[in-house]
């Protein structure tokens, strides 16, 4: 399956490879052939089979843990909470996922920066664009979407209001990214930094009997 935001990526290098064939050599147009099947790959958009799982909260992205810290979140939680942060390089699959089902209740977006995913400040200045999710017992989780130096837009499915299910498919970062997961203070964190998680299959955390 491929993301339909990538459908004009692919149709312009499969042009280009064409044009440059009828017009100068079928050597020429291996480059454009070539990116072609890059931006095919890097917009392909995987079924996979979620763990549904009220005490479990998933991965919403694919990509490496850089950190996991405990915050201040005066947004949403308004108070403590842990963040943990995955890059997503632009081999990872780039669509997000909803880590546990529930209703989204905060929505933000803001137009930054285009600094790297993998700086300090780029969670600060880039483009990036949160939801806030409230499960049936009150738990909140936040997610952030940020925008990496290739990244050109952010692109969400959903809305403030939506009822999501725990896995389901929500929006992607175009060209290298991170993605944030903001949780309550006393939720086991499951993963640690340097590890590799997938989204809507990997445990990030397990909610304890203190967050129901």
């Amino acid at each position: 399956m491929i993301a339909k935001e990538g459908y004009p990526y692919i149709a312009f290098f499969i042009t280009i490879a064409i044009i440059i064939e009828k017009v100068f050599d079928v050597y020429w147009s291996i480059l454009p052939a070539v990116l072609g099947l890059y931006v095919t790959y890097f917009f392909r958009n995987p079924k996979r089979n979620v763990i549904y799982d009220p005490e479990l909260v998933l991965a919403p992205a694919d990509g490496k843990v850089m950190s996991i810290e405990k915050i201040f979140e005066d947004q949403f939680f308004n108070g403590p909470a842990i963040k943990v942060t995955i890059f997503l390089s632009i081999f990872d699959v780039h669509i997000n996922r909803i880590p546990v089902e529930g209703n989204i209740t905060f929505q933000n977006y803001i137009c930054g920066k285009l600094k790297p995913a993998y700086k300090s400040s780029a969670p600060f200045e880039n483009e990036r664009h949160a939801i806030g999710l409230e499960n049936d017992n009150g738990m909140k989780v936040m997610i952030i979407q940020v925008a990496g130096i290739l990244a050109r837009r952010i692109v969400s499915w959903v809305n403030l209001g939506d009822r999501v299910q725990q896995g389901q498919r929500y929006g992607m970062i175009k060209f290298g990214s991170c993605t944030e997961i903001i949780m309550p203070i006393n939720v086991a964190v499951s993963v640690a930094k340097g590890e590799h998680v997938k989204g809507g299959k990997t445990i990030i955390g397990r909610i304890t009997p203190d967050n129901k």
